[in-house]
């Protein structure tokens, strides 16, 4: 089945960055586009950033220019390199195999002032 963990959220201080990992199985991932989506408290999941199967991106106009999303077909992962964070970056943080509903657990990313 469809499988994805993220890893790599955390405790960070305004102006540091955090690189956050997906580790996806159970489908056919070189072939798929990928997103990575936030929620914070009491707010909508935002889209934050895809990449298609061959390496294009599109990030929101909130996160552009500090945010980067990569991939490795070859390990089956997703990356969010995080820089220059704020505190409105914080969030739950989840991947997700884009156009489809499966989402992983998502991984809290907390910046502080």
């Amino acid at each position: 089945q469809v499988q994805l963990v993220e890893s790599g959220g955390g405790l960070v201080q305004a102006g540091g960055s955090l690189r956050l990992s997906c580790a996806a199985s159970g489908f056919s991932f070189s072939m798929n586009s990928m997103a990575w989506y936030r929620q914070a408290p009491g707010k909508q999941r935002e889209l934050v950033a895809t990449i298609t199967r061959i390496g294009s991106t599109n990030y929101a106009d909130s996160v552009k220019g500090r945010f980067t999303i990569s991939r490795d077909n070859a390990k089956n992962m997703v990356y969010l390199q995080m820089n220059s964070l704020k505190p409105e970056d914080t969030a739950v943080y989840s991947c997700n195999r884009w156009g489809t509903t499966y989402w992983g657990q998502g991984t809290q990313v907390t910046v502080s002032s």
